[in-house]
């Protein structure tokens, strides 16, 4: 059965359901990039799903055949990053290796944000991990500056590295909040959206969230489509859309 989008107009289409579903309904090599910031094996119920448990089983009979329909729609030259924290990493990476080839990832990016918690018996968690592996050897990469510290190099710019300290994680006074506990930064993703995709092209994610990638696929021109299972994370994505949808160029809903 054909999902329906509850949300659509020429450059975005959000769907409300589980993303399995969507993607088995999406066409081969169709997407240009996937980014999604996966479910991280809590076990924590936060209000609007359930996150999985840190088990091995039941991380790979969730994302076993996910990432294998990825696979399926991301085109020849795309590219896929998803992020996660140390729980289940060591799983994924192993998973993606399986379907996309060792010899197609491309970087395990440490993302150190800064906030998060401290202990006085272990080191505090403060960095999350993205793995971004391409489909096949060509791919498009453009190219990311950030200002060297090196006293020889006087500050001139020079290419990114893959740990990011520059962006912190979101706190609770943070102007971009909008009531979403795991909501992520706008520059975590503009810096994503822009390395490995170009004008025009298709961004999915599907663990939609708050709605960030979409929000920021849109303002730099790029296309959308996405989903979420939970009803608040497609609310506020739809709510954050209309926002910065100034050309009315809403569509009618499937219900109308």
């Amino acid at each position: 059965m054909t999902i329906a989008h509850f949300y659509k107009n020429k450059n975005a289409e959000l769907y409300n359901c589980d993303n399995l579903r969507l993607l088995n309904q999406m066409d081969s090599n169709s997407v240009n990039l996937i980014y999604c910031d996966i479910l991280y094996g809590t076990g924590r119920n936060f209000g609007d799903y359930q996150d999985l448990k840190a088990e091995r089983e039941v991380i790979e009979e969730h994302y076993i055949p996910r990432i294998t329909e990825m696979k399926r729609v991301l085109k020849y030259d795309g590219s896929i990053l998803l992020q996660m924290d140390f729980k289940i990493s060591h799983w994924i990476r192993i998973i993606m290796d399986d379907i996309f080839g060792y010899e197609n990832i491309r970087n395990e990016i440490i993302w150190k944000y800064g906030l998060g918690r401290s202990s006085d018996k272990q080191f505090g968690k403060r960095h999350d991990n993205i793995y971004w592996y391409s489909n096949s050897e060509n791919y498009t990469y453009n190219k990311q500056l950030e200002k060297s510290t090196s006293a020889m190099m006087g500050g001139a710019m020079k290419n990114m590295s893959d740990v990011w300290t520059d962006i912190p994680s979101l706190n609770n006074m943070a102007k971009e909040r909008i009531g979403y506990e795991t909501q992520k930064n706008t520059e975590l993703l503009k810096r994503i959206i822009l390395a490995s995709s170009n004008e025009g092209d298709l961004v999915a994610d599907f663990y939609m969230g708050s709605g960030t990638t979409a929000e920021v696929a849109l303002k730099n021109g790029r296309r959308f489509v996405g989903c979420d299972i939970g009803e608040k994370a497609c609310l506020i994505t739809e709510q954050r859309l209309e926002k910065y949808n100034k050309s009315n160029l809403l569509l009618p809903r499937e219900d109308e």
